[in-house]
């Protein structure tokens, strides 16, 4: 059970049933009168965002979420399929709750499952994902238009801009978080 004075950033928290995490957070002291906590709350199922204000006297439920590890096996139209490490149960994800996360999606990746009340509502990737680029444009000495990176395609279908040596059928480790190149793999 959590106070009001407990409140931060990304603190999770349970609300009418449903997990939601704090994203902004303010605490305002006016001249007289209680303290106040204002808060931008997002749903971790629908991603609906709001705007609450609480009291010093509010309490909150600890959102009973949990973290399994699991590996991606495979996508089927809009439903990505996870397996279980530990007891080898499928469960699968709509596109909506893979996000971003698509973009970084391997065969046999191993990613961290948020359950909610054993529910499955999304993934965390790895920070770093090692992913094969399957079209690269040739770069012209000289082409001083596009700066010092080049566009390039991995095998996710993803797109991002890459130095001007890499080549199709290199490996590149990318970011996760902010989907960028990071360094050439080393083989």
């Amino acid at each position: 059970m959590y106070n009001a004075s407990d409140l931060r950033k990304g603190l999770k928290i349970q609300i009418d049933n449903e997990p939601w995490v704090i994203i902004d957070f303010q605490f305002s002291k006016p001249g007289k009168g209680q303290a106040l906590y204002r808060c931008k709350l997002k749903n971790m199922i629908t991603g609906a965002i709001v705007d609450r204000t609480y009291r010093s006297v509010d309490t909150f439920e600890a959102a009973n979420l949990e973290e399994r590890k699991m590996q991606y096996l495979y996508n089927q139209d809009d439903q990505f399929f996870f397996m279980d490490l530990e007891n080898y149960d499928q469960t699968s994800l709509n596109e909506d709750q893979v996000g971003e996360a698509k973009n970084f999606l391997i065969d046999n990746l191993e990613v961290d499952m948020l359950l909610f009340d054993d529910r499955p509502i999304g993934i965390t990737l790895p920070n770093f994902v090692d992913l094969l680029v399957t079209k690269a444009d040739p770069w012209v000495k000289g082409d001083s238009v596009s700066g010092d990176s080049k566009p390039v395609t991995l095998e996710t279908g993803y797109t991002l801009r890459v130095p001007p040596f890499i080549e199709e059928d290199t490996k590149i480790t990318v970011d996760t978080r902010t989907g960028e190149y990071v360094t050439r793999v080393k083989e």
